[in-house]
């Protein structure tokens, strides 16, 4: 059996009873701030973790620049994430972007269904996750796995806003019919009216 993964026109009988605005400056500031908490509990778990020392015998100038290029690469990377799941399950234009509160991918056109939204909000997350958790454990030496933990921990922080939507269709909007528009930055999530 096929799903459905989007709509064309809202439906009738549809209703609008949720929207996450990033650039809405408390909005932006919440899902920031939260994954800046993510990102610090995630270096702090990593260097109990892993137990790199001698940071200054060990710090390499090269490494860090070429983190400090990984991260700003994965932002790319992790929108494009996104627009490669939201191609594939819709077929539609995508609008990419930044703002100062945020990177985004969207598909403003349609109204995606439950299903679809949900894979392409956890698309980044489960790649990356899997290629910077994999390294941390991988690699060889404490520094170098330190090095991919801070990737790691960059990562999960980025999702905060994933990590938001998905729990708001894990927990309240339960209802597979539920459908959400996302322009990037800002998504209404719809329900169908009794």
């Amino acid at each position: 059996m096929e799903h459905k993964n989007y709509e064309t026109a809202l439906p009738a009988g549809y209703t609008a009873v949720y929207t996450i605005d990033a650039k809405n400056k408390k909005t932006g500031l919440l899902l920031n701030g939260a994954g800046l908490v993510v990102t610090a509990i995630v270096l702090v778990l990593s260097a109990l973790l892993i137990r790199p020392t001698d940071f200054f015998g060990n710090f390499s100038l090269v490494k860090y620049f070429i983190v400090l290029a990984v991260m700003l690469l994965y932002i790319v990377l992790h929108e494009l994430t996104h627009g490669a799941a939201y191609k594939l399950l819709t077929r539609q234009k995508l609008t990419y972007g930044f703002t100062l509160t945020v990177a985004f991918c969207g598909v403003p056109q349609v109204w995606v269904y439950r299903r679809a939204a949900l894979i392409s909000l956890l698309a980044p997350f489960t790649v990356f996750s899997v290629v910077f958790g994999g390294a941390a454990l991988l690699l060889p030496g404490a520094w170098d796995k330190m090095y991919a933990a801070v990737l790691l921990a960059v990562h999960l922080g980025g999702c905060a806003g994933d990590l938001y939507d998905t729990a708001l269709y894990l927990f309240r909007f339960r209802d597979p019919r539920t459908l959400m528009q996302d322009t990037g930055p800002k998504q209404t999530f719809f329900v169908p009216e009794g």
